[in-house]
């Protein structure tokens, strides 16, 4: 039987790969914009999403990174955070999503004068108010923050132990982003020693902007997930045939388990993939890697956690394919235990599976 779009929506989602910074609403950046007097390519919302998601499929990183230059703009004060924060949840729950970490990064949103600690306090604000709305509008989402330090800087220790010193409040785990090629993660080993002792979890940008041996580095310094991995095929040999030889890096990240928080339409963009239909998700999925479905960045790739299963749909996946990525994502989240064991219980109910 093929899915609908509204089956598709219906259906719960785990989101563990979203950053704040690219899924702002068009018209709220429009507002905000116009506020601080910041000039944006258009006022116009669906112009703008067009202009985004264009450049983001251009081919040309400096398009790409245009979006971010505008979105951290309009984020430099609580209020605006906290607006920010708060929509992007009750989106994603309105998108049937019923657990979502938001990853930001803290340094990029001092430039109005906030410290650190004010940006944490600020987004945390805005995701339980948009879990209050979403409530509100009967729609269930638990959702925490993922804090990024930006790797071709050198704040990483200093975000680590901001994120250790909120982890009971509100931050789930640490993540290093940013440029990948040419800033490997073993230069913030300091940081990510300082997360291993106090035993915070860690997810790592990988595999992405570089090959393979960026996830093997990524993995030895103690990431328990892989932001995107996609490249991580380079590390098999016969990747795609009936015979494929996994090296090292592939098998540990096979025989361990370790998610893989795909983005297929952004990993098009970054050219990380040629194709939704020849992304490496669907041969690492059949040979059994723990493949996650996510959206990296909403507004500036122009897609949804729908938008991507729909893809993926399309692309010959069926229900249980879905369902099996969500469950590794349920259980690849930075929760408890027993959290991620009532959550993979709500996703099994939310496809008809009998418990």
């Amino acid at each position: 039987m093929s899915l609908t779009h509204d089956d598709i929506v219906s259906l719960p989602k785990v989101l563990l790969h979203d950053h704040l910074d690219g899924g702002l609403r068009p018209s709220t950046l429009i507002e905000l914009a116009a506020e601080i007097g910041h000039e944006l390519p258009s006022t116009d919302p669906d112009e703008l999403a067009r202009i985004f998601v264009n450049n983001a499929n251009s081919g040309d990183l400096v398009r790409y990174l245009e979006a971010f230059a505008h979105t951290t703009a309009v984020m430099q004060t609580e209020d605006n955070l906290r607006r920010v924060a708060r929509e992007a949840v009750v989106d994603l729950a309105e998108d049937g999503v019923i657990y979502a970490e938001l990853r930001y990064a803290p340094e990029q949103h001092v430039a109005g004068g906030l410290g650190l600690q004010q940006v944490v306090e600020a987004v945390q604000a805005g995701i339980q108010e948009g879990i209050g709305e979403a409530a509100e509008a009967g729609r269930v989402i638990r959702a925490g923050a993922l804090l990024d330090a930006m790797r071709h800087l050198d704040r990483s220790e200093e975000i680590a132990a901001l994120a250790i010193v909120n982890r009971d409040r509100c931050c789930v785990g640490f993540d290093i982003a940013g440029p990948e090629l040419g800033f490997p993660a073993s230069n913030h080993a300091a940081a990510f020693t300082a997360a291993r002792a106090a035993h915070l979890p860690v997810t790592i940008h990988a595999g992405e902007a570089d090959g393979a041996d960026s996830v093997g580095e990524a993995l030895f310094q103690g990431a328990r997930r892989i932001g995107h991995g996609a490249r991580i095929h380079e590390d098999i040999e016969g990747f795609g045939t009936e015979e494929p030889v996994l090296g090292l890096i592939a098998r540990h990240a096979l025989d361990q388990q370790i998610p893989l928080e795909l983005c297929p339409t952004s990993n098009l963009h970054t050219a990380a993939a040629t194709s939704i239909e020849d992304h490496p998700i669907h041969d690492l999925r059949d040979l059994g890697f723990a493949v996650t479905v996510n959206t990296d960045n909403r507004l500036v790739s122009g897609v949804s956690m729908s938008g991507e299963f729909g893809a993926l749909v399309e692309a010959g996946w069926t229900k249980e394919d879905l369902l099996e990525a969500t469950l590794s994502a349920a259980w690849g989240a930075f929760l408890p235990y027993e959290a991620r064991g009532d959550l993979a219980e709500l996703i099994l109910e939310g496809y008809g599976v009998d418990l």
